[in-house]
């Protein structure tokens, strides 16, 4: 792009004004030294000391699975206490059953293992057989057929000769009483005595929930109840339908799984069943888990190779069911957790806590989400792990445009335009950017490059949009919508600046798509030399657009100059304001940098506009106005003759 402008000097930057931008000083640097220290110390007191936060951990996850049923006893006019009591001993009953049966299945499979092996060797025999003499399979069961025949000839060649072989010596050291108390009953006694501590744990956590509510909301901030409890009731809401959902998903999960295993014939169907429902309590890896152990039995058990496809087959129409029709119906509202961080966090509680942790990670993870979506020191967590945007939609469009990524800056302007105008996404994305971006400049923190390549990929995307507005006026037309434009010729001109010029080009498309015949200048063609050359007879209105919230009054006087070339034309000011929404997003909290003064407004409407006006709305509705053209009264050249001959 030609700019033929010089440039103004660049205005050195004011601090305060950074501090007012990003909202305030802790916002600016949410990560600290002193905070990853925290962080660091707490993650190493947890890892160490596991055998404590762990069945602590497990016991608070239970507390907010259980705490529904236990209000729900209560509010029939069941006691505290009682209730309380009926609803851990019912659900560890249950869990103490489902290991049982497990335990029994396990025996029972155990003691059929040795009948599968001659099925192992045929379908092994068969694979090697059929495979041709050049394949990898064949090269590998013939190399592993002579290692075995060379080891067993040497055996028997040693045995012939009467050669003693080398024995293993182990010194075995005599046990005292506690020792072997140590070594036999310890190992028992540990995963019994943890069991027990959680039950007696979630048994007083359920008996004092209101008052372990209000310890926490001392601890954390009794000045702010309201923030606090919305804590707390979310975080019980979220972890609680995650787990009770999840439960629901996994036996519609396993029901079938376990019914289809013993229709083919896969010994012990009722532990794979069970094991399936609780392995998908593991994030994404689940699944596969639970599938393969089946998948090796029906290879063990079967002759032929039917029940290998049926398993699969059962697997992957289940899981196809599940995952796409069930899972998004049961799960109305998400975790709150992005994918990603689901894996993450999967990796790091594994790390820490082992398999229990891999189970606990997506709970966990859900409870620092929610305290740092409303507590405002950890809101690290929410950044990091939520599954909701960080940077409004305005801002993200202008760090894709600083960053010159045509192609996400207009795919992502395709996703949005999929649920909203064209005319909507420029007042509530496109502008906003820009207002941002002159922002920046006006701070001295965007360089000369960076903006020549934000215009560049703005004026790109505004281009690869283009289409979307004929395809919004047909749609209209279509609809039978009204649209504004019909009938009205728009010219739509940058006021001082590139960045005007690009809010102009917007514009012009955005009057097009409400059936106008709408052109682009830029800011360039505003002298007269140049204004009488672009043909302004062939339109009824001009709109002047300004992304600077306090434009110049000598940028402003073009409006004087344009009526006096062209009184025929009605022409507008459009000085944009960054829309409330926008303002009020944590990282547009910019103070007044983008409110508009009424004072402005009316000084383009002294100097002779139409109208001036700083919403999109507002400048639809005057635009679109079928009024006379004001007249203003010429500034005659002998008066300023007279003046200057009284000065002399």
């Amino acid at each position: 792009m030609q700019h033929e402008a010089k440039r103004l000097p660049t205005p050195r930057r004011d601090p305060g004004d950074l501090m007012r931008y990003n909202g305030s000083a802790t916002t600016a640097r949410r990560i600290s030294v002193p905070t990853l220290a925290t962080i660091a110390g707490v993650v190493a007191i947890v890892y160490f000391a596991q055998s404590v936060f762990l069945p602590l951990a497990i016991a608070m996850l239970l507390t907010f699975a259980l705490s529904p049923l236990a209000t729900w006893l209560r509010k029939l006019g069941v006691p505290n206490l009682p209730a309380v009591l009926i609803v851990v001993t019912v659900a560890f009953a249950l869990v103490c059953l489902f290991v049982l049966v497990v335990a029994t299945q396990l025996t029972t499979l155990a003691s059929n293992l040795p009948t599968f092996q001659a099925n192992i060797i045929s379908k092994v025999e068969a694979l090697r057989n059929a495979s041709s003499d050049t394949s990898l399979l064949r090269r590998l069961s013939n190399m592993i057929a002579a290692i075995n025949a060379e080891v067993g000839a040497r055996d028997t060649s040693a045995l012939a000769r009467d050669v003693v072989l080398p024995l293993k010596v182990e010194v075995i050291e005599q046990q005292g009483i506690i020792g072997m108390v140590q070594s036999l009953v310890l190992p028992l006694v540990s995963p019994i005595a943890t069991t027990g501590l959680v039950i007696v744990v979630v048994v007083f956590m359920l008996l004092e929930r209101t008052e372990l509510r209000d310890r926490f909301i001392k601890l954390v901030g009794s000045d702010d109840l309201h923030r606090t409890t919305q804590v707390l009731q979310e975080a019980g809401r979220r972890v609680g339908r995650y787990l009770l959902i999840q439960l629901t998903v996994n036996i519609i999960y396993a029901v079938p799984i376990g019914v289809g295993l013993w229709l083919i014939g896969v010994p012990n169907a009722l532990l794979w069943g069970l094991l399936t429902l609780v392995l998908r309590f593991v994030p994404y890896i689940g699944s596969i888990l639970s599938a393969a152990f089946p998948l090796f039995l029906a290879f063990a058990v079967s002759p032929g190779w039917e029940a290998i496809l049926w398993t699969l087959a059962l697997f992957g129409v289940v899981e196809l069911v599940t995952s796409n029709v069930i899972e998004p119906w049961l799960y109305g509202s998400r975790t709150g957790v992005s994918p990603l961080a689901i894996i993450v966090s999967a990796i790091f509680w594994t790390w820490l806590w082992g398999p229990m942790g891999l189970i606990l990670s997506t709970p966990l993870t859900v409870c620092l989400v929610v305290l740092g979506r409303h507590i405002p020191q950890f809101e690290l967590f929410d950044i990091l792990f939520g599954d909701e945007p960080v940077l409004a939609p305005h801002a993200r469009l202008y760090q894709r445009l600083l960053a010159g990524d045509v192609l996400e800056a207009t795919s992502r302007a395709d996703e949005a335009l999929e649920d909203m105008y064209i005319g909507e996404y420029y007042r509530d994305v496109g502008i906003p950017a820009l207002l941002i971006a002159h922002h920046d400049k006006r701070r001295g923190v965007l360089t000369h490059e960076q903006e020549d390549r934000l215009i560049f990929v703005a004026e790109a995307m505004v281009a690869d949009l283009a289409e979307i507005a004929e395809t919004d006026a047909a749609e209209k037309e279509e609809e039978e919508e009204e649209k504004h434009g019909e009938g009205f010729s728009v010219l739509c001109m940058g006021g001082r600046t590139d960045l005007d010029d690009v809010s102009a080009l917007m514009l012009a498309q955005t009057m097009k798509a409400e059936g106008a015949t709408a052109a682009h200048n830029p800011h360039n063609d505003l002298p007269l030399a140049r204004f009488r050359n672009i043909g302004a007879d062939q339109y009824d209105c001009l709109v002047l657009s300004y992304v600077d919230p306090s434009p110049s009054r000598a940028s402003l006087l073009h409006i004087r100059r344009i009526k006096q070339a062209a009184p025929h034309l009605r022409v507008g000011v459009a000085i944009w304001e960054m829309p409330k929404d926008a303002q009020n997003r944590a990282d547009a909290r910019t103070g007044d940098a983008f409110t508009i003064a009424e004072a402005k407004l009316q000084e383009a409407r002294d100097i002779g506009a139409d109208f001036a006006v700083k919403s999109f709305e507002d400048l639809m509705r005057e635009t679109f106005k079928k009024d006379t053209p004001r007249t203003i009264a010429p500034v005659h050249s002998h008066i300023r003759r007279g003046a200057f001959r009284t000065a002399r």
